[in-house]
């Protein structure tokens, strides 16, 4: 499983029952991805993948609109997702995010990849975009140590801004230049 080859596409109508399992509330990664925030519930999600469904056989084909579906290339498994969001248009500033829904694809390199990949995409389809950053909380290590392995900078530490089981960490940003990012990515 060390050699995995990926790539980032669209949500597919045979998809849904598998980005239904995996996006369940009872999934591991959700410990980790933004756990301060609430939990759709199983109702919440069905009508979801329900509404999901409704467009896609519509003949709508990017469903999910800012997000993307991270698959395995030879077997067109799902294996995570990737998105973008906007933080400040009006300064042509994007936030970029990645999750690995399965955790036996967890520490193979997939999220570095896939995120790899997907700062490409989004620099590449949005041509006048300035920087991208990324943000996560002190106790994702792997998205820390995700970040800072794609040379992205530690920009801010907001200290004690999440909350978690009951413990306060803190919320951490990371960011790149998209001029950073090119030189980078010729070396």
């Amino acid at each position: 499983m060390e050699n995995i080859d990926i790539k980032i596409r669209e949500l597919k109508l045979e998809d849904l029952d598998d980005y239904l399992f995996w996006n369940h509330p009872s999934q591991e990664f959700h410990k980790f991805n933004g756990p301060y925030y609430g939990r759709d519930s199983e109702e919440e999600l069905n009508k979801y993948i329900e509404e999901l469904r409704k467009l896609l056989i519509s003949g709508e084909k990017n469903v999910l609109r800012n997000k993307k579906i991270i698959a395995n290339k030879t077997t067109d498994e799902i294996i995570g997702q990737v998105n973008w969001y906007w933080k400040s248009k009006e300064t042509l500033w994007m936030e970029v995010g990645i999750v690995v829904f399965n955790n036996n694809y967890w520490g193979k390199g997939i999220g570095y990849k896939a995120l790899k990949m997907w700062i490409d995409q989004v620099f590449e389809e949005n041509p006048k975009l300035i920087r991208l950053g990324l943000s996560t909380w002190s106790g994702n290590e792997r998205m820390i140590k995700l970040a800072e392995k794609l040379s992205l900078k530690k920009e801010a530490v907001y200290r004690k801004a999440r909350i978690v089981d009951g413990f306060y960490y803190d919320s951490i940003s990371y960011g790149i230049l998209k001029e950073e990012w090119r030189l980078l990515s010729n070396t």
